[in-house]
């Protein structure tokens, strides 16, 4: 469903229900990346997920790595300025797929090749695999290009169990990486399906494979409090997919935004996938829908029933969390439908504490439809003392004409905590995001 769709749903569920909210606060950015655009000229550039890696000798030097899809990678130093370009492998054949990078996330300190190498980790939708780039302190220090592709060569598809398979795209999708003592994991969604699965990765002769631990298959459809059945909104054929993932590193576990569902928490425990929970729902939950002429959704909002949750306006994606003393803390979600980030509490059944907007400043534009976000909570220089949330901007202005361009928002942490009427907490000791044990 396209951004202005679902901000026109939004609009109409809110009006036929006559719910209402507390008005999220507002903050504004400080930096923001070069617009990229999705056309030729731009190079089929659609700026989507986030990830920060915090370097270990001067945290004013630490990288923002986002994913462009068919454009590949980008690598952005904390001023928004592009430090390197990484293309999306080509197609290996004629009728094949080429690489389109999806989500990315950062491993600290994984074994290979007999020394310990920060990677970043991609979901490549187009060619269903997970790729992993080594990032080199000592470039970054020298100005060096940082990301070098250490792709195992035999590192086969996530999901397909053929090329034909992989020509379908539904493929590796979103993406979230955690460590548990000396072994590094990623959890990846499956394009256009329920599905999600828990790979280790693995050291062979220097570069990075994987191998799948466990598979989880998360519901399709619902039975609502009415009794009756309700299956999400979605293209003919297609399934509730995945897309936004974190995992809790201290607690090991997983949170998951169903698009046209809502938030889950998974525990992972072993390695193995528990029994999911979904600790919130998006708006349009249970409404019933219809395929128009041309096989579009069209929701019956006159109908709501009232199931929906009060939070999240679909889609819901990218998540992140912000870590801090004692098992405290913060989930944090983009409510895309509505261009808010929902704030949930990290602890205990994870309870709402109010939402966010990031909003045009003298500096930036703001943020709408965002499907990535990442957040630490760590010092990164004097440009962000106490903390940073990245966020993807699916509309940066100006525009340029007719093309429509996308981004990244760089926001103090700081100023998201003192925006709320009472302070969300600053913690920048205790928790280190390299610390994996």
């Amino acid at each position: 469903m396209s951004a202005s769709a679902l901000s026109t749903l939004t609009a109409a569920l809110l009006m036929v229900t006559g719910a209402s909210a507390p008005q999220p606060v507002s903050v504004s950015a400080r930096v923001e990346t070069p617009a990229v655009y999705d056309d030729e000229a731009g190079g089929n550039a659609d700026a989507d997920d986030p990830a920060v890696w915090v370097d270990p000798r001067d945290a004013g030097r630490s990288l923002v790595i986002s994913t462009l899809k068919e454009a590949g990678l980008d690598v952005y130093g904390l001023d928004g300025k592009r430090l390197q370009h990484i293309a999306a492998p080509a197609a290996p054949g004629e009728d094949a797929a080429p690489g389109r990078f999806n989500n990315v996330d950062v491993v600290y300190g994984f074994e290979l090749g007999g020394r310990k190498t920060d990677l970043a980790v991609v979901s490549d939708r187009g060619r269903d695999r997970v790729r992993a780039y080594a990032i080199d302190p000592a470039a970054v220090a020298a100005g060096r290009p940082p990301l070098k592709d250490v792709t195992a060569a035999g590192a086969a598809p996530v999901f397909s169990a053929s090329e034909a398979e992989v020509d379908d795209q539904r493929t590796a999708y979103g993406l979230a990486a955690f460590s548990d003592d000396d072994n590094a994991y990623v959890v990846v969604s499956r394009r256009s399906e329920t599905r999600v699965r828990l790979l280790q990765q693995e050291d062979r002769n220097g570069r990075v494979g994987y191998k799948a631990e466990d598979t989880l298959d998360l519901p399709g459809s619902f039975t609502l409090p009415n009794g009756k059945s309700w299956t999400p909104c979605a293209d003919p054929g297609d399934r509730a997919q995945v897309e936004g993932m974190v995992v809790d590193q201290e607690k090991h576990v997983l949170y998951a935004a169903q698009e046209d569902v809502g938030l889950w928490r998974v525990d992972l425990d072993d390695e193995e996938f528990g029994r999911p929970e979904l600790i919130d729902r998006v708006r349009e939950y249970g409404t019933p829908w219809t395929y128009d002429a041309e096989e579009e959704c069209v929701v019956d909002t006159a109908n709501d029933p009232g199931f929906g949750g009060e939070h999240l306006s679909a889609d819901a994606e990218g998540a992140t969390i912000y870590h801090a003393a004692d098992g405290k803390g913060y989930l944090l979600a983009s409510s895309q439908g509505d261009n808010t980030f929902a704030v949930y509490e990290r602890q205990g059944r994870n309870a709402y504490l109010g939402s966010f907007t990031v909003t045009d400043s003298a500096a930036t534009d703001g943020v709408q439809h965002s499907d990535g976000a990442a957040v630490v909570n760590v010092p990164l220089g004097r440009s962000f003392p106490k903390g940073l949330l990245v966020t993807h901007d699916g509309e940066a202005a100006p525009a340029d004409g007719d093309r429509e361009g996308t981004n990244f928002k760089f926001t103090r942490w700081d100023s998201v905590a003192t925006a709320f009427p009472k302070p969300l907490t600053i913690d920048t000791k205790s928790f280190d995001p390299r610390d994996t044990d």
